[in-house]
């Protein structure tokens, strides 16, 4: 609440920084973004563009990535804080929360396609040096999400209880849901926003400010999140429909602070109207990419559902085994999450000022770090596997089939991550079609059918071959058409 406060007082000169053509012209940070002039007033500011076209690949790389780890932790602490403090509430609540997660997922998913779609086209036109394409295309795609989720959730707050009948939820569960998914729906754009709008700033070279715009998120939800819950003090206890409004607020507090970022820090924005066909045209470039990725995101928890019910065929301990190991496997693949999130603006940037030959170093680069990444958690995973499986739960199966996990499915992270970057790589080289076959082929060509396959023949310890397998098979197909075809004819054969 008290960043909240703090940005209000801003609110009414948030507009202001939207500058026109001539001022922006005249942003000295900006500038030295899009040029390549070695004057500039601030060091930070020529460190940001040397890191993206000339500084040594690798470690550019590296010092972009670290930053989004912590992000990504942030993240990742922000949904556990939300179901930690729910539980506590009681079981038909954590049902309840349980339910709503394949809906938000859903609605968010279109904010990360558009996410990375902006990242994408902006970045390369930072490379290109056009500055007035950078303002309209970051102010377009703003508008975009914001058009797409207010529709989108329209049609879900109409459709509320046949949406969630569909997918199982019962009649003692839907008015716990309705009380969580009504004030988050009404607030969701505050929360994609912020989602679209730290990926602009990811495009210019900072990802160190999306970062802590979203630490800033995590500690304001972890804060009013027992507040508006339970009711202490003077706030009203709210119980589920807390939770919601807490995420909201948190949300709407980076929002303020990404619109000033990119407002009258970055002068990425513009309240000059391009006329109805300027604005189709942003949206045209931006949905290029952006459908196709949204529709990778959603297929991983479909993907997750399948495999979920190959589990239980095995037994609900393989099931809470496969629950606790995927678990896990989020903060393993952190390194090669990071990198993949970074690898955008870096090969659109270059790209853009046609420096080819710190794309093919940066694919070189991706692969050594996915593999010696992928490896060391491995390693660290398996030596840990016992201590894992008793901190989680004290069954010995389970026990004993977390172990397996931690042995076996591991051995694929460092060819799970390659094929990661890979698909990055292919999104921000204008090929998202080829980003989404790679990710299609590797959830319902290769996974599924092995993990099924060796669920049937080798049981539970098959069916966490199959996962490792799959993530092998998928990289080496994945990492030979990317070198071969995708990457030459990307770059025109110039490598």
């Amino acid at each position: 609440m008290t960043q909240s406060c703090e940005l209000s007082a801003e609110c009414d000169t948030i507009l202001l920084p939207f500058c026109t053509q001539a001022e922006y012209s005249q942003s000295s940070h900006f500038q030295v973004l899009l040029t390549s002039s070695p004057t500039v007033n601030s060091s930070t500011e020529k460190t940001i563009k040397k890191q993206m076209t000339k500084d040594p690949v690798g470690p550019s790389l590296i010092h972009l990535a670290i930053p989004m780890m912590f992000g990504l932790v942030s993240i990742m602490l922000f949904n556990l804080v939300d179901t930690f403090y729910i539980s506590l509430i009681g079981v038909r609540e954590l049902v309840a929360i349980s339910f709503t997660f394949p809906v938000t997922f859903t609605l968010m998913s279109f904010a990360f396609g558009i996410g990375i779609g902006a990242s994408v086209v902006i970045s390369r036109a930072i490379g290109e040096g056009d500055h007035h394409r950078v303002q309209r295309l970051t102010t377009d795609s703003l508008l975009l999400v914001t058009l797409i989720i207010l529709c989108v959730a329209g049609l879900s707050f109409i459709a509320l209880r046949s949406i969630f009948t569909l997918i199982g939820a019962t009649d003692e569960s839907l008015p716990l849901i309705k009380e969580y998914m009504i004030p988050w729906l009404l607030g969701v754009v505050f929360v994609v926003i912020p989602i679209v709008g730290n990926s602009a700033i990811r495009a210019t070279g900072d990802t160190k400010t999306p970062s802590m715009i979203m630490v800033i998120a995590a500690v304001v939800n972890a804060v009013l999140d027992p507040l508006l819950i339970f009711g202490y003090g003077p706030f009203p206890a709210l119980g589920i429909k807390g939770a919601a409004i807490a995420t909201v607020i948190s949300y709407f507090s980076i929002l303020l602070a990404g619109l000033w970022v990119l407002g009258r820090r970055e002068r990425m924005l513009t309240t000059v109207w391009p006329g109805v066909s300027g604005i189709l045209s942003s949206w045209k470039t931006l949905l290029y990419i952006g459908i196709p990725a949204t529709l990778t995101q959603l297929l991983f928890p479909i993907s997750n559902a399948i495999m979920t019910r190959i589990a239980a065929d095995l037994g609900d301990s393989t099931v809470a085994a496969f629950g606790v190991g995927t678990r896990i496997e989020a903060l393993a693949m952190i390194g090669s999450i990071s990198l993949s999130s970074v690898l955008i603006p870096f090969i659109g940037q270059n790209f853009g000022a046609r420096k080819f030959g710190r794309i093919e170093d940066a694919s070189l680069f991706s692969l050594r770090f996915a593999l010696v990444w992928g490896f060391t958690a491995w390693v660290i995973l398996a030596l840990f596997s016992g201590l894992i499986a008793w901190a989680f739960t004290d069954d010995p199966e389970v026990q004993g089939f977390i172990k397996q996990f931690f042995w076996i499915v591991p051995f694929g992270f460092a060819f799970h991550g390659l094929s990661q970057l890979v698909s990055a790589s292919c999104n921000a080289l204008n090929r998202p079609f080829h980003s989404t076959t790679i990710n299609i082929m590797r959830l319902f060509l290769l996974l599924i059918p092995l993990v099924y396959l060796g669920s049937q023949i080798w049981s539970t310890t098959g069916f966490f071959v199959g996962i490792a397998l799959g993530n092998l098979a998928t990289s080496g197909i994945a990492w030979f058409w990317f070198r071969v075809s995708i990457l030459p004819i990307a770059l025109g054969n110039k490598m």
